[in-house]
């Protein structure tokens, strides 16, 4: 499970012109799932992202969680954060995983966000065309695969 998590000040997600998610304060979380994924990498990421101190305190320094900042999120399922590149131009997606395995996962994921965070989080839409919208806070961007969690 490969994430890509962005503080931001504000955040939204629009599919068919509607806006389906938006956010002010907190984290837009991209999430790109493989086959391999499992509950054991949800709990883990979803403890690290609600628990990891990226947010400003009273002396500026980034030393409060998502939780101790009562932040919004939103989780973005984007299958593209699995694209290899090794070979010729055309990225190849055949490691994310199938919608089969891959929306219930998500869907884990989300619930467990909203457990370790206290509150309901918004989302996009599995497979969506979405056009996401944000203002990185920073900007502070952080890469985390549950693959390389040493």
């Amino acid at each position: 499970m490969k994430s890509v998590i962005q503080r931001v000040t504000k955040a939204s997600v629009t599919i068919e012109g509607e806006k389906v998610a938006d956010i002010k304060n907190g984290l837009l979380i991209l999430l790109g799932i493989v086959s391999e994924d499992e509950q054991a990498d949800i709990t883990w990421l979803s403890n690290k992202i609600t628990n990891l101190r990226i947010f400003s305190d009273e002396n500026d320094v980034m030393n409060r969680s998502l939780k101790d900042a009562n932040g919004e999120v939103i989780v973005v399922s984007q299958f593209t954060l699995q694209a290899s590149t090794k070979k010729g131009n055309r990225p190849s997606y055949i490691k994310a995983a199938k919608p089969d395995i891959a929306i219930p996962l998500y869907e884990a994921f989300v619930k467990q966000i909203e457990l370790d965070l206290g509150k309901p989080v918004q989302t996009g839409r599995f497979g969506a065309d979405m056009q996401v919208e944000l203002i990185n806070d920073g900007p502070v961007t952080i890469i985390i695969d549950t693959k390389s969690k040493i």
